[in-house]
């Protein structure tokens, strides 16, 4: 028998019970005190950090397990190449439309038109750091950089594609073991029972990690850091809203299925993930409950873990439009061929610092590079609010995800309509 996520509210359990509900209540009594008591609240940041560190600590035994499970039970492994051209495919397409979409709507808006900063005020020190990793990122190191040193190491380097990779070529091998394949699936999937529950274990301290790491951000940051620089965030939180809205609504219609009631299934996880600013927190769980929403093992094995690195729909709208930000603000106009440049190189710079902490600076700060004429010291206006921003840009990577690997199974005749409608629609 399967272990059951956590919580989901039936009509008999008080609301209060409800995992999303109580980490609702968590991030509203941590914005609270990082209001309040911002001293207290910036002290209480081990919380956060200690619950990201429990859920990264089973997330790679979960890949390795689902992937190399889900890969040994293929009938065909003619099947695996057709999953994942397929996935890599959607993922080029409507990332790249992300990028389009913060590069219109920076040129629509202006959101940092008039502020006329001087570069030469600006505390560039404080983003060295940000360009010195941008600077190690490259598509040759970051190819390499898949292939663990030791087979240990792949679980050990706190990287999903390594990970990835070895699961792939266990699942391959047992594949091809005759008869015997069975018992090692067999064992497979008993041992990701438990990994599964340790998953529902960690989840009942998903309130206390979302309130310790929200009451720092409030505390360390403060409201008044949001109010600074209002048009920039107020214009990111809605493009990314209309990107899930309408983009992704559109491609989850198209697949047969409404973005909204998705949403609602995943409510737990879409609050975890607000309340800890990253979408690796409820990875696991994601997993979990596509597989019980009907999508097949090795689907949802090999598009969940890839589309982590390679799917990062609202870190790509991120960089388009801060890059214009800060180069409106800088009283920097860029031609439409250097905007043009931005995107490409923006292409494969959110590629190649996937899985990187701050992914999203850094990567902005590799894309600002090709283009001499912005100053990447103009990054230092939003480092101060990126905090505010990774919530969204989280959120939006995790909601992208979650659809591509609906769509994915559904192309690859691999998903479960009966399980799909329980999960999605349960009192049809």
């Amino acid at each position: 028998m399967s272990a059951t996520v956590p919580a989901l509210a039936t009509p008999r359990q008080a609301w209060w019970k409800a995992l999303y509900a109580q980490v609702l209540i968590a991030i509203a009594v941590g914005g609270a005190l990082g209001h309040f008591a911002p001293d207290l609240a910036v002290a209480l940041k081990p919380l956060g950090d200690a619950f990201i560190k429990l859920v990264k600590l089973i997330i790679a035994p979960v890949i390795f397990l689902t992937v190399a499970a889900g890969i040994a039970s293929m009938s065909s492994l003619a099947r695996l190449g057709s999953t994942t051209a397929k996935a890599m495919g959607y993922f080029l397409v409507v990332s790249t439309l992300a990028l389009v979409v913060g590069l219109v709507v920076a040129n629509v808006v202006r959101p940092g038109e008039g502020m006329g900063v001087d570069p030469r005020t600006l505390d560039s020190a404080a983003v060295s750091g940000y360009v010195g990793k941008a600077e190690e990122q490259d598509l040759v190191s970051f190819l390499l950089a898949i292939i663990p040193d030791t087979f240990v190491g792949a679980f050990t380097g706190g990287q999903i594609l390594p990970v990835l990779f070895v699961a792939i070529l266990f699942g391959v091998s047992v594949a091809g073991l005759g008869e015997s394949r069975n018992r090692v699936v067999e064992g497979l999937h008993s041992v990701s029972e438990v990994f599964f529950r340790m998953v529902n274990l960690l989840m009942r301290f998903a309130p206390i990690g979302a309130f310790g790491a929200f009451a720092f951000t409030i505390g360390k940051y403060g409201i008044g850091a949001i109010a600074n620089l209002a048009a920039l965030i107020a214009t990111f939180y809605l493009t990314s809203a209309l990107f899930i809205a309408v983009v992704l609504g559109m491609i989850a219609r198209a697949a047969g299925f409404r973005l909204w009631d998705l949403l609602a299934y995943l409510k737990d996880e879409l609050w975890l993930v607000l309340g800890t600013s990253s979408s690796e927190s409820a990875l696991p769980s994601l997993m979990r409950k596509l597989e019980q929403a009907g999508c097949s093992r090795s689907v949802v094995g090999l598009v969940v873990p890839t589309g982590y690195s390679f799917n990062l729909d609202g870190t790509n709208i991120y960089m388009t439009l801060a890059a214009l930000f800060i180069a409106q603000a800088t009283g920097v106009e860029l031609s439409l061929g250097e905007q043009l440049l931005l995107l490409l190189v923006a292409m494969i710079s959110s590629k190649g610092a996937a899985g990187v902490t701050g992914a999203g600076f850094i990567t902005l700060a590799a894309t600002l590079a090709v283009v001499p004429s912005v100053p990447v010291a103009g990054m230092a206006l939003i480092l101060g609010i990126d905090r505010f921003m990774s919530e969204c840009r989280a959120i939006t990577n995790f909601i992208g995800n979650a659809v591509a690997t609906v769509v994915v199974a559904r192309w690859e005749g691999a998903l479960d309509e009966t399980a799909l409608t329980k999960a999605l629609r349960p009192k049809d």
